[in-house]
């Protein structure tokens, strides 16, 4: 039996040519493979090839493109992107706050022994009243006298008293920041920088989280991203500049 090569079908079973509606869009300006306009029938319809219509009338559509090719041309260019949404606030409010926060203890406990190791600090002795705890955990009061005898603290903390030297009685040599001071430091040497330079460190890794964190360096632009670090970092720097003036 010889079958239709376009359809698989019977030849003798396949129409040579099928109506189709004549308000199909499809058929609009459809012509013949020899370039004329197929005829009109008595009812409205025309025939179309056999090459270009299914076994039940509906014309054979081309395949569509590849989505690689959709937006190549003025017909199939891609739609906008979305907008993305405004981050949330929140959480960099949030890391500002707890952030300065930290920045403002480790700024306080830093000034005085920054300057003492600038050399701005009162040198005189310091008589150690009495201790508890030791290592870490020791605590000290001392009565401390400058070396001009301008003025005398009393019940002051004293800071980096040596092993066997907590005796109630002992006279060490010691510094204040001024009359107003607190604590007498008798550390000497290297020790005197472990009280401020790791306090400072931390005051700087908080600045650089504090820009971080509230999206400062993500911003666009880079004028707009400049001005933000800096106003992010300004705010633990002077908080560090207050209480450095206040410990004076």
């Amino acid at each position: 039996m010889e079958v239709e090569p376009t359809t698989g079908a019977p030849v003798d079973a396949v129409p040579r040519r099928v109506p189709v509606r004549q308000h199909s869009r499809w058929h609009r300006g459809a012509r013949r493979a020899d370039g004329d306009t197929p005829a009109d029938d008595d009812d409205g319809g025309f025939w179309a090839p056999i090459e270009q219509v299914h076994w039940d009338g509906t014309p054979v559509r081309e395949d569509p493109a590849p989505e690689r090719d959709r937006g190549s041309g003025p017909a199939g260019r891609r739609a906008p992107a979305r907008a993305t949404p405004p981050p949330d606030p929140l959480p960099g409010l949030a890391a500002l706050v707890l952030l300065s926060l930290v920045v403002a203890f480790f700024a306080w406990v830093s000034a005085g022994p920054f300057w003492l190791a600038v050399g701005h600090a009162r040198v005189g002795t310091v008589v150690i009243d009495d201790c508890t705890g030791g290592g870490l955990t020791q605590r000290c009061r001392g009565t401390f006298t400058a070396d001009d005898e301008r003025y005398f603290a009393h019940g002051v903390r004293v800071s980096g008293v040596p092993a066997g030297r907590d005796v109630p009685g002992t006279a060490l040599p010691a510094r204040m920041a001024g009359p107003d001071g607190a604590t007498a430091y008798a550390d000497t040497g290297v020790a005197r920088h472990l009280r401020w330079l790791p306090g400072l460190l931390v005051v700087a890794g908080c600045a650089a989280g504090i820009a971080r964190w509230t999206g400062s360096t993500r911003l666009p632009g880079r004028r707009s991203r400049r001005w933000a670090v800096t106003a992010a970092v300004a705010g633990p720097v002077l908080i560090t500049l207050g209480f450095l003036a206040a410990a004076w």
